[in-house]
């Protein structure tokens, strides 16, 4: 590697096309030179129609960035790592724990960086967050994570389907920034998934979670809303109240605005990944998907109407 990581990205969907492709090209150190897709292409770059293919055609590529569903990841990162590339993850990294798992142990054989992005963390407030309640006794969590599903997320039956995580699909993003800025690890109790009678995913989710002291935790996921999307985060202390707003970007103390900045996650993202690459350095936090994996294995189905995506 001559000191620029060259890339390729697998998957040319929405989630490429808003975040990725704007954040490769604002970053420093990285550069796109290919995309495999099985229906988009990308300009400027050579187009493969698959992973393989790619792999073959740019034998001095040193990086694969995995844009796809969740349920077919895993086997693409397993054949990149295997190929010597380093791989970045969307969110959330894998359809099980233990798939990430596997990638991690992989990638540090073959000597490779993964990288897990949450990138929600990287929301302009939550490293203020985070330093705020590092200093202060939390006697209490609550969140509220609504979207509208339509909006985000048109047109991916996916989504709906084992292992395409439904309302968690958001919802991680609010565990991701929940235990980076919580001091002590925090344990799921209890979880009702609301599943719609025509999906294999939940539509809505309430979930009771408890810091390693004894704080309540407690989250509201619902992919129904419309109008204005909810992202907040309030935490109670001993000594004053936080509201962590707008996805993170908007940090409130006591009913005064500390911080307010507008959308930066993926750039973000991507710097810190250039770093990991250059220290040949593993960077795959695994807790929030292990939330979700504890809220499905202790949490109660409730059927709910059938849902039209």
């Amino acid at each position: 590697m001559n000191g620029i990581i060259k890339a390729g990205l697998v998957g040319l969907g929405k989630i490429a096309r808003d975040q990725h492709l704007p954040a490769i090209e604002q970053t420093g150190g990285i550069d796109l030179v290919a995309v495999a897709s099985r229906n988009a292409q990308a300009d400027g770059v050579n187009n493969y129609p698959t992973l393989d293919a790619m792999l073959a055609g740019e034998p001095d590529m040193d990086a694969v960035i995995l844009c796809q569903p969740p349920q077919v990841r895993y086997e693409a990162a397993r054949e990149a790592i295997l190929a010597g590339k380093h791989v970045f993850l969307e969110k959330p990294p894998g359809a099980t724990v233990t798939q990430v798992e596997a990638l991690i142990t992989l990638a540090r054989a073959q000597g490779v960086t993964i990288y897990a992005s949450w990138h929600s963390r990287h929301a302009a407030a939550v490293a203020d967050a985070k330093a705020w309640m590092a200093k202060r006794k939390i006697t209490r969590v609550s969140i509220e994570w609504r979207e509208d599903v339509r909006h985000w997320h048109p047109g991916q039956p996916w989504i709906w389907e084992a292992g395409g995580f439904g309302v968690f699909d958001p919802g991680i993003n609010a565990l991701s920034i929940l235990t980076e800025i919580m001091p002590e690890p925090v344990t799921m109790l209890a979880a009702s998934l609301e599943v719609p009678a025509n999906k294999q995913a939940p539509i809505a989710a309430s979930l009771k979670m408890a810091s390693a002291s004894g704080a309540p935790i407690e989250a509201a996921f619902d992919w129904r809303q419309t109008g204005k999307q909810t992202w907040d985060i309030a935490v109670e202390t001993q000594d004053g109240k936080l509201l962590l707003s707008e996805g993170g970007n908007q940090l409130t103390v006591d009913g005064e605005v500390m911080v307010q900045a507008p959308e930066g996650e993926y750039p973000e993202m991507y710097r810190q990944f250039v770093q990991l690459v250059k220290d040949r350095a593993i960077g795959a936090d695994i807790r929030p998907l292990q939330l979700v994996a504890d809220a499905f294995l202790c949490g109660k189905h409730c059927p709910t109407a059938a849902f039209e995506d």
